[in-house]
């Protein structure tokens, strides 16, 4: 069978399941009978959503955006926006696929940070149904590629939608992408919402933390994920300073500071420190 085959077979398979279908030759694989692994504890963490490149030495866990390549040796993690669109793909979006786009009033809602990321209409099992037919095939594009992971973006995207959608929305919709990324045997990240780390850690493998010193949520996650916490801070937003993040007796063990930009080494604006 070829690999696109399995993509689509997997891809229905998982869909099969959540809505309760009985579906044939959905037998799970060999990955996910083996499970997913998450990232090493206490690995030196590279944050790489700007561009690819060399990581720094003792570096053992490193982000990139799905259209890069994994880190070679290195445990990779691949960065999809499951809840917004990428700015990229907004026009095609609206134009091809307008039913999936949040609107108030007509008007597609955007997120007020990130003006040119649109976000997904969650609110029913629909529209989550036809969202997941779009981002599964990435989550098995990132399995493809060699990733061992996937991070998914933006959980929280309920909180800017006017109370257009709720968290039980967006949880729902996770559980769809959760469930994909297991029968690709990639573990899965959760990336933002720190006040649903408790009731979410035994769904996703892991967390992303961006800022959990700054906005003092470092314990949230932390209780709920154990050393399977991966934080990043960033230079132009610190609460006291980086040498401060780290001496939190409790702070997550994979800790680094990076530029707002994310920005590639060599370039005057990049950043880079590790606890």
């Amino acid at each position: 069978m070829s690999s696109l085959s399995v993509a689509v077979r997997r891809r229905f398979c998982v869909l099969g399941v959540l809505v309760g279908l009985a579906l044939t030759g959905c037998a799970a694989g060999s990955a996910s009978a083996s499970g997913p692994v998450p990232p090493p504890v206490g690995g030196g963490l590279d944050y790489q959503l700007g561009g690819a490149y060399d990581p720094p030495a003792g570096v053992d866990i490193v982000v990139r955006d799905s259209t890069d390549e994994p880190a070679d040796g290195l445990y990779s993690v691949c960065y999809l926006n499951g809840f917004q669109t990428q700015p990229a793909d907004s026009e095609r979006m609206l134009e091809e696929s307008p039913e999936l786009i949040l609107t108030d009033g007509g008007v597609p809602v955007r997120d007020e940070n990130w003006p040119d990321e649109l976000l997904f209409d969650t609110g029913s099992a629909s529209t989550r149904t036809a969202l997941a037919a779009q981002l599964l095939p990435q989550v098995t594009a990132c399995a493809t590629a060699g990733f061992d992971a996937v991070e998914i973006d933006n959980l929280d995207s309920f909180t800017r939608s006017a109370g257009l959608l709720t968290a039980e929305d967006n949880v729902a919709f996770a559980r769809i992408l959760v469930a994909g990324a297991h029968e690709d045997g990639l573990a899965i990240g959760q990336k933002n919402a720190a006040e649903l780390a408790g009731p979410l850690s035994d769904l996703f493998d892991f967390a992303v933390a961006e800022e959990c010193d700054r906005w003092q949520e470092c314990g949230l996650y932390r209780a709920a994920y154990g050393d399977r916490v991966l934080a990043i801070e960033y230079a132009d937003d610190l609460r006291e300073d980086f040498a401060a993040a780290c001496a939190v007796p409790d702070r997550p063990r994979s800790m680094i500071l990076r530029d707002r930009d994310l920005a590639v080494v060599g370039t005057a604006d990049y950043v880079y420190e590790r606890c």
